[in-house]
């Protein structure tokens, strides 16, 4: 293909020779040398003594950066930081390197607390006050998850790092992608949006929501009130990655847990196999010293008890009980052999006693029972009357009898003569 010559003008500068143009221009200007600024510091940061921050105004939303050196620092009433608003004099500069310009602070002076710093303090009392950010809310992270939602930008890197952290950590975890803005205008109702997206496929039993870092006011969104809505009305615990250390979001405050950074959250939500694996080989060294220690304590109380039993010299002793038991035998024996012989003797003197006291033993001796009519026993003389008739029991036999005279109590007895 042919084409036109094109004529090249001798005017045509080099990048070092419009960056020195620029410079000059910008740093020769008096109207920009020096130069107070008001706006609010959004991020500050501490290199090798340097502060490098971002002058913003909230309302137009426009920022420029600034730096203080580390030789200026102690000529300085206040120091930049994030959320003040301040009066700045400084030096327009150009940094060639990267075709940068910045405001070089020659003094710093507190002009209140910024607007972005007033509107988030009073976004964070109200949902404080709501319960959003209250410890018992926060919910504990699952063990061991199979899948994991993601919201981020497919083209952050912040995806990247922790797709790679969570393969590394454990292979083969299912990880969705909720795709998400995340900065600018756009990105709170795209957050919330997918938030929202990964609680209606209720698939995932985590998530990340994530951004990697910048500058402080690259992070508004994740202070943004339907953003801190949708982490603390999701159904499954949340872990939030956002910025750099440093940095500190309503988001996170919402989240159940929440790490510094996108790979920090990756690590947060689910341990690597290789510290499951320590874990185990832990727990399992643990039960085997558990378990060696009971066999050992219990072998040294057999052996405690054995040595017990051996001073004993049971056999001693249940010789010395047969002993005993056979003197109590004998002792018990002899009692019963006494006891017998008592009961013998008692026996015999109540037959003697019962033989002396039976009727029929004293009528064998010659004596005889008188009796009157109606089976009277009579004992006395008087019982009876002259021409009464007596039945007498003889040892053998009885009598009836006719009673011929009576005589008194104390009358001497003779046998009458038998005619």
């Amino acid at each position: 293909m042919l084409s036109m010559p094109i004529d090249i003008p001798d005017s045509a500068l080099s990048v070092a020779g419009i960056t020195d143009y620029i410079q000059a221009l910008l740093e020769q200007d008096a109207q920009l040398n020096p130069i107070w600024v008001m706006g609010e510091v959004s991020s500050a940061n501490n290199r090798n003594g340097h502060i490098f921050f971002t002058l913003q105004d909230p309302e137009a939303a426009a920022a420029i950066q600034a730096v203080v050196w580390r030789s200026q620092r102690q000529k300085l009433v206040t120091l930049p930081t994030a959320g003040e608003q301040v009066f700045l004099l400084g030096q327009m500069r150009v940094y060639p390197a990267r075709g940068q310009y910045q405001l070089s602070v020659l003094q710093l002076l507190p002009a209140g607390a910024g607007l972005q710093a007033v509107k988030r303090r009073q976004l964070y009392e109200r949902l404080a006050a709501e319960g959003l950010f209250d410890e018992d809310l926060k919910r504990p992270l699952p063990a061991y998850p199979h899948c994991i939602a993601v919201v981020t930008s497919n083209q952050a890197a912040a995806w990247g790092d922790i797709q790679r952290t969570l393969q590394q950590r454990q292979p083969g975890l299912r990880v969705l992608l909720s795709p998400a803005t995340v900065q600018g205008a756009q990105a709170p109702r795209s957050i919330a949006v997918a938030i929202d997206r990964v609680s209606q496929a209720p698939r995932a039993e985590l998530l990340i929501v994530a951004r990697g870092g910048g500058a402080r006011e690259d992070l508004d969104a994740f202070d943004d009130e339907q953003v801190v809505r949708a982490i603390a009305d999701s159904p499954i615990p949340v872990v939030t990655g956002i910025g750099h250390e440093r940095d500190e979001t309503l988001a996170d405050l919402a989240a159940d847990i929440y790490a510094h950074t996108p790979t920090a959250a990756a690590e947060c939500a689910v341990p690597h196999l290789a510290d499951l694996w320590a874990d185990h080989e832990a727990r399992q060294q643990a039960a085997k010293s558990a378990l060696q220690s009971a066999v050992q304590m219990h072998y040294e109380q057999v052996a405690d008890l054995r040595r017990r039993l051996e001073q004993l010299r049971l056999d001693q002793q249940l010789s010395q009980a047969r002993q005993r038991l056979a003197w109590q035998e004998q002792q018990l024996r002899q009692l019963m052999q006494h006891r017998l012989q008592v009961a013998q003797q008692h026996c015999h003197y109540l037959a003697q006693t019962l033989q002396t006291l039976d009727p029929a033993s004293v009528l064998k001796r010659g004596y005889a029972v008188v009796r009157a009519a109606g089976d009277r026993t009579i004992e006395d003389a008087q019982q009876v009357n002259v021409g009464d008739s007596l039945q007498i029991q003889l040892a053998r036999g009885s009598l009836t009898v006719e009673v011929k005279q009576r005589s008194p109590a104390d009358a001497t007895f003779e046998m009458p003569p038998i005619e």
